[in-house]
């Protein structure tokens, strides 16, 4: 007995084809057009129990009254809670006993990394190493005093800011710019400059040079051009440089001056913060 040919289905055609090759047009599976309208069902639910919809003042807050930023908010509440005993002893330990206490010195070095990656690194760097125009913090060069209490106030008020009346305060006159020197004495402080930490660029300046520091900046910097920290002078003979160390970088200082400005932490961190970063940073190398 011979079985009966199978007749082709007529199946429409899209329209499309290619070199005589025709696109039937087959209707979606069943399974994929219900996980379809699944979605679809579930898409509305989904924006009417959650805030989804972008308005002109924010977004629709959803019938659950969820927020990730709540969220987040009690978890930082709860931690804050768990640590109110140790931030309490922080805060009112002495500054040079920290590092004697094992647990809150272990506790204040975590807390004050978290504190500078979260506000200082975007000037200080992730590791502390600093940048043109950014102190190292990993070297013993400090213009107002690596201690740990001298740290801890320089980041409580900050450095010639105006946020803070007991903010640390100098300012280097300009002298090119508001011609307090002539060009040619310039030349030479420069040249006298580089010669207590290297090579000047022009050695015949440097004894005319030594003239015009005694009478314009032995004052600040000292006459052996070794800073002074009361007046956050930088030290000129140990051959680092915020600002750059070369010619046209300390040419471009004296003429300009500097003025670093660091804002005051006080009104933004809490004291046990403040203590917990100044530890931080007095433990990773530089610190005295």
């Amino acid at each position: 007995m011979s079985k009966k040919p199978v007749q082709k289905q007529d199946i429409p055609t899209t329209g499309h084809e290619w070199d005589g090759i025709q696109e039937y047009d087959n209707p979606m599976p069943r399974w994929w057009l219900w996980c379809f309208y699944l979605c679809i069902i579930w898409g509305i639910g989904y924006s009417i129990a959650y805030p989804a919809w972008p308005g002109i003042k924010g977004a629709t807050e959803g019938l659950l009254g969820y927020s990730t930023r709540g969220e987040v908010a009690a978890e930082i509440d709860a931690v804050n809670t768990r640590n109110e005993a140790i931030n309490a002893r922080l805060a009112s330990a002495e500054l040079t006993a920290i590092e004697d206490d094992a647990e809150l010195n272990g506790y204040a070095k975590s807390a004050g990394a978290a504190v500078f990656k979260t506000w200082c690194a975007q000037c200080h760097g992730s590791g502390a190493a600093g940048s043109k125009g950014y102190p190292n913090l990993l070297d013993n060069d400090w213009l107002w005093g690596g201690d740990i209490e001298a740290i801890h106030e320089t980041v409580t008020a900050g450095i010639r800011n105006e946020d803070n009346d007991l903010a640390r305060y100098s300012e280097m006159p300009a002298f090119g710019r508001d011609e307090l020197l002539e060009d040619e004495q310039i030349d030479q402080v420069v040249n006298f400059v580089m010669s207590l930490s290297g090579e000047p660029m022009d050695a015949s300046m440097v004894t005319e040079g030594a003239t015009v520091y005694a009478d314009n900046c032995s004052s600040c910097h000292g006459d052996a051009g070794l800073g002074d920290r009361d007046q956050g002078a930088p030290n000129l003979a140990d051959a680092i440089w915020l600002f750059g160390g070369s010619y046209d970088d300390i040419r471009e200082t004296v003429v300009n001056s500097r003025f670093g400005v660091m804002p005051s932490w006080d009104t933004r961190l809490t004291e046990a913060q403040i203590r917990a970063v100044s530890a931080y940073v007095h433990q990773l190398g530089g610190g005295e």
